[in-house]
């Protein structure tokens, strides 16, 4: 696991959408404020960095957060699920 790895998936654009409209599909009433107050807890799940890595070498410069191939939606529901019942807390508003 890289922490620059982390990092960058977690400060992507698309990235953060994705999984903002996957809080809101979970039932947050604050998918933003969510998606922004545990960035660096979902960005971290087992696999992303290394699938980003790897995108990133076939595709320099892409913006892999809208390549669904990269980070699937079944891997960002998962990571969601996850960090929502580690944290069990409503995000900041």
């Amino acid at each position: 696991m890289s922490y620059l790895g982390i990092s960058t998936i977690s400060k992507n654009q698309s990235m953060r959408d994705r999984v903002a409209a996957c809080v809101a599909a979970e039932g947050s009433s604050f998918p933003e404020s969510w998606t922004a107050q545990y960035a660096l807890h979902w960005a971290s799940a087992p696999g992303w960095d290394a699938a980003w890595a790897s995108a990133e070498v076939n595709a320099p410069g892409a913006d892999h957060g809208k390549n669904e191939g990269v980070i699937t939606d079944a891997m960002i529901l998962s990571q969601v699920q996850a960090v929502m019942a580690a944290y069990e807390e409503p995000p900041a508003p």
